[in-house]
């Protein structure tokens, strides 16, 4: 009976050390240096706002985002407030009636009609946390047709919007500065193609997501807010890290982003800087979408 224990033991032994020969993710600091998720937690737990920047169909990275979610819960006594890209500020009256339980999922889906296709494998765990937990959670970025208005019509219109519409926005005129290194390199990765409305849509998104965080910390004084984000939005500290700058200097900022390579334990040069903590995927790793 021992020596049959003992050979499932060392069966489950050296099944999971052939297992870690390929780690599927390693977290770097800034420098490049390799963190542990309990370092990374203890760093970004420090700031008000902690944005994390994601690859949208990663399951390592939503995995990831949902346990820290819950340390930070635990670790901050509960005051904490969750916010999303994937949730456009047009639908903040549905997604927080859900959030307090006054609605059922069903009525929840029904108006909130811009889900995105992975809303179930990859967001609505933290919408349902936020729910389990009484958390509030945050619709901040800019709605999708509004968006849409600026990279044809530029900022130039925008005052011509209906009063209603405005308030799901920055006070007009927002800053922009077009030299920023994402808007920039948004510009060289698509050729030209769009012109200069092209990073100004992405700028009105960015602007519009700090915008609503600030605003939600001046409700939830003392609260950390985790910000679950594309990495484009916050990589290299502009985007949305400039915005809240601009809105609130005083704000305490960290932020995370999501590379992926072939080889995790060693992150690349160009990916070393790229934000306070750096989540390395592996390139293989499978995709929820």
């Amino acid at each position: 009976m021992r020596l049959s224990i003992f050979i499932v033991l060392f069966s489950l032994a050296f099944i999971t050390a052939k297992a870690s020969d390929k780690p599927a993710y390693q977290i770097f600091d800034k420098k490049g240096k390799p963190v542990s998720f309990e370092k990374l937690s203890i760093g970004v737990s420090q700031k008000q706002v902690i944005l994390f920047g994601e690859y949208h169909d990663d399951p390592i990275i939503h995995w990831l985002q949902f346990n820290l979610t819950r340390k930070l819960h635990a670790d901050k006594g509960g005051k904490l407030v969750l916010g999303a890209e994937m949730f456009e500020a047009d639908m903040q009256e549905p997604l927080t009636a859900y959030v307090k339980g006054e609605t059922e999922e069903k009525i929840f889906k029904e108006n909130v009609t811009s889900l995105w296709k992975n809303y179930a494998t990859d967001y609505k765990p933290l919408v349902e946390f936020a729910k389990e937990k009484s958390l509030p959670f945050i619709a901040t970025n800019i709605p999708r047709y509004i968006a849409r208005y600026v990279y044809r019509n530029g900022f130039s219109t925008l005052d011509t919007l209906r009063p209603e519409v405005k308030k799901l926005l920055p006070p007009l005129p927002f800053p922009y500065q077009a030299d920023l290194p994402g808007y920039k390199a948004m510009l060289e990765m698509s050729g030209g193609h769009g012109g200069e409305n092209l990073p100004k849509a992405q700028a009105a998104k960015d602007a519009t997501m700090a915008f609503h965080i600030v605003e939600a910390l001046k409700k939830y004084v003392g609260y950390t807010l985790i910000h679950y984000n594309g990495s484009f939005h916050s990589d290299n500290f502009d985007g949305i890290v400039w915005y809240l700058s601009q809105y609130n200097p005083n704000l305490t900022v960290s932020t995370i982003s999501t590379v992926r390579q072939k080889n995790v334990t060693k992150l690349q040069k160009e990916n070393v800087g790229r934000a306070d903590f750096i989540i390395c995927v592996d390139e293989e790793m499978t995709k929820t979408h």
